[in-house]
């Protein structure tokens, strides 16, 4: 198990040549964020991330993760810095499902596709793949008051889903929901990467849930945010359930919450 000083990340990270930009589906380059009413909430964050990497960011609450999130989705503007990915081509899930509540999910997973202009024989086919990707087949025509959290979160998935992002963010969509529910998300999630190849930009509060759905976990500091410490993930995908149980898993998680509590008390 490696894991890198931010010093040494930052510095990685501003050795990018041609090819290795182009490698970049994220990045962010000394970003900082100061709101009107003078809340620092980032400050000179650098993080690259490449395409096809799975990538989880915990942190004190209140230190920016889910303002990373926004300023890259281009929902709100940093004050500093750059930001690099394709606006284009990005998936975004929230911590709420935020479905439509007079649309059923049919009419739910084909609403991003209705206003980019997608005919409505395309929505239709579409959205029923994602349907069935997801595992919602037979609920097409459930409004979302009947569906259970878990699965108003895999309707939403399949919102997002529908565009075939290349870049996927999710911010803390699995912390509502119970411990099973989550973690059956989880493994559906992974599954879901390994076949579409999306990068992922993940926010969580739960250091086992950010090692066993990451290829790296970064840990950031109290407001205002910094990157203080980057983890590499050593376990290969697909990954089973009862790694949650291995000793090194076990061991990677014990030294990202001694850095999760320093960046608390620090």
């Amino acid at each position: 198990m490696e894991h890198h000083p931010a010093t040494l990340s930052a510095q990685e990270n501003r050795k990018v040549d041609g090819a290795a930009s182009q490698a970049n589906a994220l990045a962010f380059d000394r970003v900082g964020m100061q709101f009107p009413d003078g809340t620092l909430a980032l400050e000179d964050v650098t993080l690259h991330i490449k395409q096809g990497e799975f990538v989880s960011v915990v942190g004190p609450s209140g230190c920016g993760k889910s303002t990373l999130l926004k300023i890259a989705s281009g929902l709100i503007p940093q004050t500093s810095g750059t930001v690099t990915v394709d606006r284009n081509n990005l998936g975004y899930t929230f911590q709420d499902a935020t479905l439509l509540p007079w649309r059923k999910v049919l009419g739910n997973v084909e609403l991003l596709m209705e206003l980019r202009g997608y005919s409505p024989e395309e929505r239709r086919r579409i959205a029923q793949e994602q349907i069935n990707l997801v595992g919602l087949s037979g609920f097409e025509n459930h409004y979302p008051k009947r569906l259970s959290g878990g699965m108003k979160m895999r309707a939403s998935l399949a919102r997002s889903l529908a565009l075939n992002p290349s870049v996927f963010m999710f911010d803390e969509p699995f912390g509502a929901l119970d411990e099973i529910t989550r973690e059956r998300l989880n493994d559906e999630l992974i599954d879901l990467y390994m076949r579409k190849g999306f990068t992922g930009l993940f926010i969580t509060h739960s250091i086992p849930e950010a090692v066993y759905m990451s290829s790296k976990v970064i840990v950031m500091s109290r407001r205002p945010g910094r990157i203080l410490q980057v983890f590499d993930v050593p376990f290969a995908y697909p990954r089973a359930p009862e790694l949650r149980y291995d000793a090194d898993f076990s061991a990677l998680c014990g030294e990202i919450s001694i850095s999760l509590r320093q960046a608390i008390e620090g």
